[in-house]
């Protein structure tokens, strides 16, 4: 049994999972007050996976009953080709494999984010009768969608733009930087920070952001004396 974002699991239901995970039993509650009696129903001897990206949400007891915790990496450039390849094959889409690995660039390193990228690609394939998704077609989906080469879009860069130029890349703490974008603090800290951290693109300091050497030349800046 595959359970995908376990931590948002009700309380209730997690505590009945603790005798499927412990004795391949489930037990049910029937009535109310003092009439009421519990049922177990055994179950077959499934193998119970949990997926989060939140480890830390999840309850200790419930944590702690999962006999592994692994962690999966992010996806490379090249496997998320083949998994593009592999989708434009199910949606029968004639695609090049430097199309395919230019829109893996650009997919953040995630399949869902290549899997609606390809489908945003046969959207103009269809429209504009293309005989295949190619270089052609991307330059123009990418302009149409305004995602560059590292997969940015636009509150990314106003992001990177608002440290750069409105703070001259001086520590910014969070608050601020949400204010300036028009945005909420969660989606700074949930949506956009955690790619440009992944891809280095800004540190966090105990004074606030700052954008990396390695930003600043993607904005084809440098750093202030």
């Amino acid at each position: 049994m595959f359970i995908d974002e376990i931590h948002r699991l009700p309380k209730s239901v997690e505590e009945m999972l603790y005798p499927v995970l412990e004795e391949y039993a489930l037990d049910i509650i029937i009535g109310k007050g003092p009439s009421a009696r519990t049922v177990r129903l055994n179950v077959p001897r499934i193998t119970i996976i949990g997926a989060t990206t939140k480890l830390a949400l999840l309850s200790a007891p419930l944590r702690d009953r999962f006999g592994l915790i692994l962690r999966l990496d992010y996806y490379s450039v090249n496997e998320l080709k083949e998994i593009i390849k592999r989708s434009a094959a199910i949606l029968k889409i004639p695609i090049t494999d430097k199309a395919a690995y230019e829109i893996a660039l650009r997919s953040r390193k995630t399949p869902r984010i290549a899997n609606r990228i390809l489908k945003r690609a046969r959207d103009i394939l269809e429209v504009d009768k293309h005989q295949k998704i190619d270089e052609a077609l991307l330059e123009k989906l990418f302009k149409l969608l305004e995602i560059d080469e590292l997969g940015l879009v636009d509150i990314d860069k106003d992001y990177l733009k608002v440290l750069s130029e409105k703070f001259n890349n001086q520590p910014v703490g969070v608050e601020t930087i949400a204010s300036a974008l028009s945005e909420d603090v969660k989606t700074v800290e949930e949506f956009i920070e955690p790619y440009l951290l992944q891809i280095g693109f800004i540190k966090k300091t105990s004074r606030g952001r700052q954008l990396t050497q390695k930003a600043l030349n993607h904005l084809k800046m440098s750093l202030p004396f």
